[in-house]
C-alpha cells in the first residue's frame, strides 16, 4: 500500500486542525487563525502563488503580522520571501504510517478517548501553551474526532486530539505533564491514537513535528513512522 501523497497529508492537516476563515483571493489561500497560531493563521500559496503584498495587506488588515507557509515546492517564493527580509522558522516534517501497523489496544485505564474534553485535559493542555484559542480549534474540527487523556501511576498524564479526513487520521496537540515525561506516555498517545483511529475506519495515522523536537521524532520514527513532506515558516522581521 503506497504511502498517502504530500498533498493528501497537507489537505488532512489543515482540514483537521481549521483555521477560523479561508479566503482565497490573487493566488493565495488566506487564514484567519483567530489567535489560534502559526499553522491556522499562516498564508500558503496556490499553485505559484501572487502577488505577496496582497497576501500582506490582508494580514495586516487582521491585526496579524504577515506569515507564510512554504512547502519543498515553494522554493522560489521561498527565495524572494528570504529577499525581502523574513526570517524561516519552525522547520517541521509530515510523517505517516498505516494505522495497523501503530494500533495497540491501550492497557485497562491507561488511555480514553473523550470528546468534549475533561476539565484536567484542558489543565495540562494549558501547561504546555495550548489555550482557548487552540481548543477553539479543535472544536471547528469535523467529525469524528476525540481528545486523548493517558493515566499512569493512577494520574492523568498527557493529553492529545485526533480527527479525522478521508482515509487519514492527524494526530495534533500533543502534551505530557511535565512530573510524567519519559515514563512511556507518548507511546501511549500515540499507539492509541491508531487504536482509535482503526475504530473509525481509518488507514493511516499521521502527524506534523517540528525537526528540533528530537525526542518526539524518535519516538515517531521508532514506531515506524515515516516522513512524506516537509514545510516551514517565512515571518516577516519587524
Amino acid at each position: 500500500m503506497s504511502l498517502p501523497s504530500p498533498e493528501a497529508l497537507v489537505a488532512a492537516l489543515d482540514a483537521t486542525w481549521p483555521a477560523q476563515r479561508v479566503e482565497e483571493r490573487g493566488g493565495w489561500y488566506l487564514r484567519d487563525g483567530a489567535g489560534g497560531g502559526k499553522r491556522v493563521s499562516a498564508t500558503s500559496p496556490m499553485g505559484a502563488g501572487g502577488e505577496i503584498a496582497v497576501a500582506e495587506d490582508w494580514m495586516r488588515a487582521l491585526g496579524q503580522r504577515p506569515l507564510f507557509r512554504l512547502g519543498p515546492e515553494d522554493a522560489a517564493l521561498d527565495a524572494a520571501l528570504e529577499e525581502r527580509g523574513y526570517r524561516k522558522l519552525d522547520p517541521t516534517v509530515i510523517m505517516v504510517a498505516p494505522v495497523a501497523m501503530l494500533a495497540e489496544k491501550p492497557p485497562h485505564v491507561s488511555l480514553f478517548d473523550i470528546w468534549p474534553p475533561l476539565a484536567i485535559m484542558r489543565d495540562i493542555w494549558a501547561e504546555g501553551g495550548i489555550t482557548a484559542p487552540r481548543l477553539a480549534v479543535m472544536e471547528r474540527a469535523s467529525e469524528p474526532k476525540s481528545g486523548l487523556i493517558a493515566r499512569i501511576d493512577d494520574r492523568a498524564a498527557g493529553v492529545g486530539f485526533v480527527a479525522l479526513h478521508g482515509p487519514i487520521a492527524m494526530l495534533h496537540a500533543v502534551e505530557v505533564a511535565p512530573g510524567a515525561r519519559r515514563k512511556g506516555v507518548g507511546g501511549i498517545m500515540l499507539r492509541g491514537a491508531a487504536y482509535w483511529a482503526q475504530s473509525q475506519g481509518a488507514d493511516w495515522l499521521s502527524l506534523a513535528v517540528t525537526e528540533a523536537n528530537a525526542a518526539a521524532r524518535a519516538l515517531y520514527e521508532g514506531a515506524g513512522m515515516e516522513i512524506v513532506t516537509r514545510y516551514h515558516y517565512r515571518e516577516e522581521n519587524t
